[in-house]
């Protein structure tokens, strides 16, 4: 028996790494908690953010969803940084091509808090494109077709020998933390549960840490 995971594309490197005989789809955590929504056959869903467990929570779609890790943001830019960008205000600059996630997508929302706390919202005129997951910005980046991106840490840490990551002030950081739920129409629901429980144990939460993810807290 597969469970069928519905996970962000954040953790598509390290979900493998704590369990690889698991059936995954990852993606915008949006977009998974839409799947959710419309019935999509389910066993656990992990998010980038606590906002959409609980509202599937709410919605009774969902167990008591429990948060699991946290991350934090960082800026790229591809490693031959042909824009010059040394900071955020740097993106402010004419011709300079940014890419973000949407609205909606937690990497998204986190991101506009940071330019919102930073007060450099003017950046986003820069946007040339806006995506549906943190993996699809990080792409665009490390290929060179954008100047700079906003995406999780551990995303960056992936392809360090195409991007560099570019700090951003501790005051500015969001708090990003993902949640994991059982999916109340799963067809395995107890097994689902100890894999849930297997989440929070020390094994899974090594590495995650490994994988430069944040202490649960």
């Amino acid at each position: 028996m597969l469970l069928t995971i519905l996970a962000a594309a954040s953790l598509t490197n390290v979900f493998p790494a704590i369990d690889r005989h698991e059936r995954y789809s990852f993606g915008g955590s949006n977009a998974l908690a839409a799947q959710i929504r419309q019935g999509a056959p389910a066993d656990v869903f992990a998010s980038a953010d606590t906002a959409l467990p609980r509202q599937l929570y709410r919605a009774h779609l969902v167990e008591k969803p429990v948060v699991f890790t946290h991350n934090a943001l960082t800026l790229i830019v591809p490693r031959s940084n042909p824009a010059h960008i040394h900071r955020v205000a740097d993106l402010r600059r004419g011709g300079v091509k940014l890419v973000v996630a949407a609205p909606g997508v937690p990497v998204g929302d986190y991101t506009r808090t940071v330019l919102r706390r930073m007060r450099q919202s003017g950046v986003l005129r820069n946007v040339v494109s806006e995506e549906s997951d943190v993996r699809d910005v990080l792409a665009k980046v490390a290929l060179g077709e954008a100047d700079a991106g906003f995406v999780y840490r551990t995303d960056a840490r992936t392809v360090r020998a195409k991007v560099r990551m570019l700090a951003l002030p501790r005051s500015a950081q969001p708090r990003v933390s993902y949640a994991v739920a059982v999916v109340r129409g799963s067809s395995h629901a107890a097994a689902a549960r100890r894999w849930v429980h297997r989440l929070l144990g020390k094994a899974a939460q090594a590495k995650l840490r490994t994988a430069g993810f944040l202490p649960r807290r």
